[in-house]
């Protein structure tokens, strides 16, 4: 076992370390790590930065360790994704499962990062952002008419209603963009990982704890378990160059360094960008993402606040992380779907007076929803996570010596 002050030394004398920028792999040939480092985590670590290279050859104008912003139906529209994009992450456009808008929003979200005329490097015919659905409901040929005009740097899979359906979905995007499109894929436990880096090959793994807000697996581990048990069950596989991305309860620097160290190339943030200004949210839904503490006492796993909306098509296996408010409470005390679908409606019209812990109103937030406090730019947010990620690995190894 290497000891953790040796671990962190050997990852910080490492020219360009993930947590300040990129290429280290450059200098190493991976077959010689794998036999002078088997089973150790200065090899874990050294395969982290080999991932997180190829990830910045794929998506050039991103800084390393990678952040992206998650593809919030409603909530991530072109003015975040732009702004993201703009500042070294990579954003991911709210797809969803209805593509009707989907080639406007992408037009949008490339008129809003050409207009201040900075150059951001990306490949040629490639616009520098990602696109998410949702594949239980996404229709897949209006999506590759829609990528006839325009390559996104990359797609996110999310909820199929059979895993194998994700293999489609995926030879399809390669072949409609001759892969400059790469694969993201979205998963919440072991076996989905193991299963999905096999049949589908997807260029990147998300792994979703069990902290996400939002849809997710019913049942999941937390990241701090679930990724490094990933990690392991790929190398056995034989897949262990798959990039891992983490999400799940990460809104700052601290959870950016702890995924890091659990084997992630970066993470993916929902909640934490629900505090952008440049998110498409309400006002009444941003106050009590602000106001909320205590995620894990304070947020519900539950499908009532997809019922209360008449949403109903989602495969039985997921269900959706949101903050306690009267909705839940009037369905775990008898009230019908019906007459709790009535309410809503009533609290939409409320407009803000409709969220809180006595409104009704759908309200999807992580359990690291009491780490947020206050309304910030995407920028401040991004570069904000970057620093304190860099200084709490820093200040770890330099304790670790003592």
């Amino acid at each position: 076992m290497v000891p953790v002050s040796s671990f962190l030394k050997s990852v910080l004398s490492l020219p360009n370390h993930p947590a300040f920028s990129c290429g280290i792999i450059s200098s190493f040939r991976i077959t010689s790590c794998r036999s002078t480092f088997k089973q150790s985590p200065v090899r874990q670590q050294l395969f982290n930065m080999a991932s997180t290279s190829n990830m910045n050859i794929a998506y050039p104008w991103a800084k390393s360790p990678i952040i992206a912003a998650a593809p919030m139906i409603k909530l991530a529209g072109p003015s975040l994704v732009a702004a993201v994009t703009k500042v070294g992450g990579i954003g991911f456009l709210a797809g969803g499962f209805d593509v009707t808008d989907l080639e406007k929003n992408i037009q949008e979200t490339v008129d809003l990062i050409s207009a201040e005329g900075r150059s951001i490097e990306h490949e040629d015919d490639v616009v520098p952002f990602g696109v998410g659905f949702i594949n239980w409901g996404g229709d897949l040929a209006t999506i590759l008419r829609a990528f006839e005009k325009f390559v996104p740097a990359a797609v996110w899979f999310f909820a199929p209603c059979q895993l194998s359906d994700l293999k489609t979905w995926t030879e399809r995007i390669r072949e409609k963009t001759g892969g400059k499109t790469k694969v993201w894929i979205q998963i919440g436990s072991v076996s989905e990982a193991v299963c999905v880096a096999k049949e589908s090959r997807p260029d990147v793994l998300v792994i979703q704890g069990a902290d996400a807000g939002g849809h997710g697996l019913r049942k999941s581990a937390g990241i701090i378990s679930l990724l490094p048990e990933i990690r392991d069950a790929l190398e056995s596989a034989g897949m262990s160059d798959v990039p891992l991305i983490a999400a799940g309860g990460i809104v700052d620097g601290r959870g950016l360094a702890a995924a890091q160290v659990l084997g992630a190339s970066g993470v993916a943030m929902g909640t934490r960008f629900l505090a952008a200004k440049e998110s498409t949210i309400a006002k009444g839904y941003q106050d009590e993402i602000l106001r909320s503490n205590d995620g894990g006492v304070n947020t519900v796993r539950s499908t009532v606040y997809d019922r209360v909306r008449g949403i109903l098509n989602w495969p039985e296996k997921y269900d959706g992380r949101g903050l306690i408010n009267q909705s839940f409470w009037d369905a775990e005390s008898g009230m019908s779907d019906d007459e709790n679908r009535k309410l809503y409606k009533e609290a939409i019209a409320a407009g803000d007076d409709g969220w809180g812990p006595q409104g009704r109103l759908t309200t999807y937030a992580g359990t690291g929803v009491g780490l947020i406090t206050k309304v910030e730019s995407a920028e401040t947010i991004i570069k904000s996570v970057l620093q304190d990620a860099a200084e709490v690995i820093k200040q770890t190894a330099e304790g670790s010596q003592l």
